[in-house]
């Protein structure tokens, strides 16, 4: 994993929680981590990484993820075991 990456990462897990996360940058940090994306209705996408799978919504017309889907994604990350890689 690259530094941008690791920062990516750091950044959906720091404390308080961020709402300037490029959401780009964490989609870019998915497939690193060998998540599977596929593209829903709208702004939908389904997200699927070691056995653990979520629907997310990319942020609009903003570029930045709020504080709500950085807690999801955090949320997400952590149940298919990433908290380990922080």
């Amino acid at each position: 994993m690259n530094k941008q990456l690791r920062q990516t990462l750091a950044s959906i897990f720091h404390s308080p929680v961020k709402a300037n996360i490029i959401w780009n940058d964490i989609e870019t940090l998915l497939l690193a981590l060998g998540a599977e994306i596929v593209e829903g209705d709208g702004s939908r996408f389904r997200v699927a990484l070691n056995g653990i799978r979520s629907v997310f919504h990319r942020p609009h017309p903003q570029k930045e993820a709020d504080k709500g889907a950085v807690k999801d994604m955090r949320r997400f990350l952590s149940e298919a075991g990433i908290l380990d890689e922080v």
